[in-house]
């Protein structure tokens, strides 16, 4: 199974809101909007603010079916584009306005019936997004 380890989401820094030594940045990107959380702010992140945020695969929960509310900031509504299916660990290619990858137990896999094409919601808190690089405008 060849395991990506992060994916890499274009976006813009489309507002900010800090509290003390707490910030919560929201991001757009074509038809998404992301929130992260952080300590440190780095004199860069400003609105308007074009980056590539990424996350790790292993960060990525998915939901089928999903009704109710959670507490995550980040729910993607998805298409799964592709599984690779090993012994013990599961691998899927989401499309939103972007490609996310998303690794959970093949035991997930299987309990939720999950298919390539299937509708999910991946879900990632906002504390494991980050930047990762700062695009000039």
């Amino acid at each position: 199974m060849g395991i990506i380890v992060v994916s890499k989401i274009n976006a813009t820094i489309s507002a900010i809101e800090s509290e003390g030594i707490i910030n919560i940045i929201t991001f757009s990107t074509q038809k998404t909007t992301l929130k992260m959380i952080s300590l440190e702010l780095n004199e860069k992140v400003v609105v308007g603010q074009d980056v590539i945020l990424i996350t790790k695969a292993t960060s990525v929960a998915l939901a089928k079916d999903l009704v109710g509310e959670l507490s995550y900031s980040n729910q993607i509504p998805c298409t799964i584009e592709s599984i690779d299916q090993g012994k013990i660990l599961t691998t899927l290619l989401l499309k939103s306005d972007f490609l996310l990858e998303s690794i959970i137990t093949t035991a997930s896999l299987t309990r939720m019936k999950l298919q390539m094409g299937d509708k999910v919601t991946a879900l990632i808190k906002s504390s494991d997004l980050s930047i990762s690089e700062f695009l000039s405008c």
